[in-house]
C-alpha cells in the first residue's frame, strides 16, 4: 500500500465527526454568527467541555477564564475552534486505539510535546496565527497510529530506530514513505486546510528544500520531541540543525525555553486531552 491507500483505510477509524464539517461550512458563509457556531458545538456536552479545556490551558494561554463557548469563539476565533475540534478528533481515535504494537505513551508524549514546541518555536519566529502550527505539530506523526492499527508488525518495526538509524529512515526502508505522508493524505481526505498539511508534508525535508518557516518550525519541533522522549539515545547538539535555527533567528535560549515550556505543560495537556490516562 501506499501512503494514501493507508490514509483511505484509516478513514473509516479515524474519521471527522459530522460538527466538523459543519463548522467547516459555517466558516465559509460569512453571514454565520457566533450563535451559530456555539449551537453546532454545544450539541455535544463532551465536545463543549474538552473544548473549554483545552481553551483554558497553557496552549492558549489567555488571562481570565474562558467559560462558554460564545465567548471562547469571541476570543480565539472560528479556525482556533476548528483546530481543536481536530485536537479533540486525535485525542478521542487515541483513546479508543487497542493493540500494542507500539508505545503508546511514547507515541502521545511525543506529540503533544512536539504540538507545544511547535506553538512556542513559531512564536520565537514571529509567525501569525500559532494555533495552527500546535495542530500541524499534534498531528504530523498520526501516519504512526494508522499503520500500528493496519501492520502492527511493520510498526514494530518501524519502532527499532536508533541514532544510527532515524526513525523516518526506517520508515521509509520498511514502507518506502513515512508516517508523516500519511498523516499528510488523511489530512487531505478530511479537507483540512492546506496551511496545515503543507509543514507536515515537508518539514523532513526542511534542510534541503526552502518553502516556508512553518516548514523548518516542525523540523526543529520534531527533533526537539525525539530528544525529550529518547535522551539516551539522541541529544539536542546532533539532533538540531544549527543553520535553520539562525534562519528563524532562534538561539539556544530559545530552543531552552521551548522545551522547557513543553516538557512542563505536556502532563497538563494529556490529562486535559486523555481524561487522566497519562497523569501521574
Amino acid at each position: 500500500m501506499d501512503a494514501h491507500q493507508y490514509a483511505l483505510q484509516a478513514n473509516g477509524s479515524f474519521a471527522l465527526p459530522d460538527a466538523c464539517f459543519k463548522i467547516k461550512a459555517l466558516m465559509e458563509n460569512e453571514d454565520s454568527s457566533i450563535e451559530d457556531f456555539a449551537n453546532v458545538i454545544s450539541v455535544d456536552p463532551s465536545m463543549t467541555s474538552r473544548l473549554l479545556q483545552i481553551a483554558n490551558s497553557a496552549i492558549y494561554s489567555f488571562p481570565g477564564e474562558i467559560s462558554t463557548i460564545s465567548r471562547a469563539i469571541t476570543i480565539i476565533g472560528t479556525q482556533a475552534i476548528y483546530n481543536m475540534m481536530l485536537v479533540d478528533v486525535a485525542a478521542t481515535a487515541f483513546k479508543h486505539f487497542s493493540n500494542q504494537a507500539i508505545d503508546l505513551k511514547r507515541f502521545w508524549r511525543m506529540s503533544i510535546f512536539c504540538g507545544l514546541a511547535t506553538k512556542n518555536l513559531a512564536i520565537k519566529a514571529g509567525i501569525r496565527d500559532i494555533e495552527r502550527l500546535f495542530v500541524a505539530g499534534l498531528l504530523q506523526n498520526f501516519g504512526e497510529l494508522i499503520v500500528a492499527k493496519i501492520s502492527p508488525e511493520i510498526a514494530q518495526q518501524c519502532e527499532r530506530y536508533s541514532a544510527e538509524q532515524l526513525p523516518w529512515v526506517l520508515q521509509k526502508q520498511a514502507l518506502g514513505f513515512t508516517y508523516t505522508d500519511i498523516s499528510a493524505e488523511l489530512l487531505k481526505i478530511w479537507q483540512i486546510p492546506e496551511k496545515i498539511i503543507l509543514p507536515i508534508r515537508h518539514f523532513n525535508e526542511a534542510k534541503t528544500i526552502q518553502i516556508n518557516k512553518d516548514v523548518k518550525v516542525l523540523y526543529l519541533a520534531s527533533r526537539l520531541a525525539l530528544v525529550d522522549s529518547h535522551p539516551e539515545t539522541f541529544n539536542y547538539d546532533d539532533s538540531v540543525d544549527e543553520s535553520l535555527c539562525a534562519n528563524l533567528n532562534i538561539s539556544r535560549d530559545d530552543l531552552a525555553q521551548a522545551i522547557e515550556f513543553a516538557a512542563e505543560e505536556a502532563e497538563n495537556i494529556l490529562t486535559i486531552m486523555n481524561g487522566g490516562l497519562f497523569s501521574k
